[in-house]
């Protein structure tokens, strides 16, 4: 505790600085509150105020009536227009009495406030940390259990919620989603429908967790299928390399409706108020998602006009336009709630009706049915959770989708796609739930993603300021404002290895950020654990100090000559995973080129297939090692310094 504690002084003091104010005050406050608080006061306390500040920008004046965790300053026996904690800060972004914001306020102080109230609200915790107590442990929870039994039950509520919006959903609303998803995707929906009926679909598993509970390699092997996915997709096909296997068909399970695994849903750490939720696929859903998938985003990438609007691994066209919104204020970016959960597979069904093997095939590859801690095993209203391969592109599609319907209903007129490429082709993105639209027709925008059941998070949305937040940035008026966050708890030793890498990360973080002094402060606490620290390049292997001024070396290596420095590196293998026979095959053909090799069926070859690799893998030992690292540890040696 005394450690964040100081690191937080550290940070405010310097900011004072640059700002020519005083932190002495605020210090004293939040030692303070901390004691008698705990972590939770860094976490959400803090945090609730910067997302405050930020709603304080983009209305343009602070808004007492809504914040109470802070007493407002007072004067003459009445309150002022802002708080006292950060008061000099905030008095060089807003006017101190009326709390209106100046007509030109310290770009600087908006970085320091947003710096010093959200630094610590991605922090990871540990569960005893939140009842106040001031010991430092070393559990990487982020939420306590009733905080995720909450998640769970608002999981359900929002299921009950898509139900509901589906049965008030006016038919007319529905016709015109069909009519404008058509437009926009219906050259991509052909080439795809085309894919799924020629049998051009190549798929993989991926590296993640499944709901069989199977090893990475032990996917390959698997002999699990579904009748579902049978009466488009032949096991034997897909599960065996080639024909010379067929022998091995006959091991197949068939898994009827009623006995399909359900996707298991879990919490993973998002912030201490709750948890995120995601939804972990059986295997054999998850290998065909991917196969729908590949061919899905090559059908869309050779789109002019989509590529423009839609993104599925390039955040920063969003980026762009957030900092041309907020320098126009031209461009509003709004985010949604529960945004995956609140997709309706109704309107997935609607989207896709005219062309029946993509539908059939995107239907055959979800899963109906959810297995919820504490509530059992429900039927899903959803498309698909977090987890599923096609929620992100799926549901892009369904937001881009209504966000022009939006638009239309704005202009009261039916756009042709000529139209929406002329006007909205650099006005309009989407980029999973961050959603970027003109600001003249955000309020339409907003009534359409209610009537489809979607909610915006208004209080990460903006558009009537000079404030713009989307995909992981922040601007103010032009100005890059986006702030460095600490995800876990400072070590106290160096056998806390995932610590050691998130300090030595955050140090670094914040050296870049310019935040030099705080920087400085974690090269000492890093110095006493490090008995080696060196500054390196940040493309070295070792845990280091970058620096703006170059790296240092101690000796040149004997047989290539090059600079040698002597420090610690992060060492992770893959955990023992054993894969021959069948599956080790079909593993290498997938992981190599489907078009030289011809891709595995036994009754036809799929040729040309989209999105290969087209190159085979370089790890030599994946067959003997595969999946997540399931142990990191940190050794001393001599690596390259750059």
């Amino acid at each position: 505790m005394k450690s964040l504690m100081s690191l937080w002084s550290c940070m405010a003091e310097e900011f004072a600085m640059r700002c020519c104010t005083s932190a002495t005050r605020d210090i004293k406050t939040v030692a303070g509150r901390i004691e008698h608080e705990g972590l939770s006061f860094f976490a959400i306390t803090l945090a609730d105020l910067g997302k405050a500040v930020q709603k304080w920008l983009d209305s343009g004046i602070v808004d007492s009536s809504q914040y109470s965790a802070f007493a407002f300053k007072r004067r003459q026996g009445h309150d002022t227009g802002l708080p006292a904690f950060l008061w000099g800060f905030l008095s060089r972004v807003f006017d101190p009495v009326s709390g209106v914001l100046l007509e030109d306020p310290d770009v600087e102080a908006i970085y320091a406030i947003r710096q010093l109230t959200l630094f610590f609200s991605k922090i990871a915790l540990p569960e005893e940390s939140l009842a106040g107590n001031s010991q430092e442990g070393r559990g990487r929870k982020a939420v306590t259990p009733l905080r995720e039994r909450r998640a769970m039950s608002e999981f359900l509520e929002c299921e009950s919620e898509v139900k509901y919006a589906d049965s008030i959903l006016d038919p007319a609303y529905m016709a015109e989603f069909k009519n404008m998803s058509a437009l926009l995707f219906g050259d991509v929906f052909s080439k795809v429908d085309r894919d799924v009926y020629w049998d051009r679909l190549v798929p993989k598993h991926g590296p993640g967790a499944v709901a069989d509970r199977l090893s990475s390699n032990d996917k390959w092997a698997s002999r699990t299928w579904t009748r579902r996915l049978d009466r488009l997709f032949d096991g034997r096909s897909y599960l065996l390399p080639n024909r010379h296997f067929a022998d091995e068909g006959a091991d197949i399970d068939l898994l009827e409706p009623g006995a399909e695994i359900p996707v298991r849903v879990i919490s993973v750490p998002k912030t201490l108020k709750s948890p995120r939720i995601i939804a972990i696929e059986p295997a054999c859903m998850q290998y065909m998602q991917q196969a729908v998938l590949r061919s899905l985003l090559s059908a869309i990438r050779e789109d002019g006009f989509l590529r423009r609007v839609v993104g599925f691994d390039d955040q920063e066209p969003n980026r762009l336009l957030a900092r041309s919104g907020s320098l126009s204020g031209s461009l509003a970016t709004l985010d949604l709630s529960e945004a995956s959960d609140r997709v309706s597979n109704q309107h997935v069904l609607a989207m896709l009706e005219a062309w029946p093997h993509l539908s059939a095939a995107v239907q055959a590859t979800r899963s109906r049915k959810a297995d919820v801690p504490g509530h059992g095993v429900i039927r899903l209203a959803k498309f698909a959770s977090m987890g599923s391969a096609l929620c992100f592109p799926i549901e892009a599609m369904v937001f881009l989708t209504v966000i022009f319907l939006g638009i239309q209903r704005e202009l009261s007129t039916t756009l042709s796609r000529h139209e929406l490429i002329k006007l909205f082709g650099e006005r309009v993105r989407v980029f999973g739930d961050d959603l970027i639209v003109p600001s003249e027709y955000v309020l339409s925008v907003v009534d359409e993603l209610s009537a489809f059941g979607h909610k915006v998070n208004v209080s990460k949305s903006y558009w009537t300021g000079r404030f713009r937040e989307s995909c992981g940035r922040e601007y103010y008026d032009g100005h890059d404002v986006s702030i460095v966050k600490m995800r876990q708890v400072l070590p106290t030793r160096r056998q806390d290895v995932s610590g050691v890498i998130a300090t030595v990360s955050l140090r670094n973080q914040l050296y870049w950020a310019g935040l030099w002094r705080s920087a400085a402060w974690l090269d000492r606490f890093l110095g006493k654990m490090l008995k080696h620290y060196p500054t390196v390049a940040p493309t070295s292997p070792l845990l280091g100090r970058e620096s703006a001024l170059g790296y240092e070396f101690q000796r040149l290596d004997p047989n290539l000559h090059s600079p040698l420095t002597k420090g610690f590196f992060v060492e992770a293998k893959s955990p023992q995973d054993h894969l021959e026979g069948s599956g080790a095959l079909l593993k290498c053909l997938l992981r190599s080129n489907p078009s030289q090799w011809g891709l595995p069926s036994l009754f036809r070859v799929r040729r040309n297939a989209p999105l290969f690799d087209s190159l085979p893998s370089v790890d030599v030992e994946h067959l003997e090692r595969s999946g997540r690292p399931e142990h990191v540890s940190i050794l001393l040696g001599w690596r390259s310094p750059f």
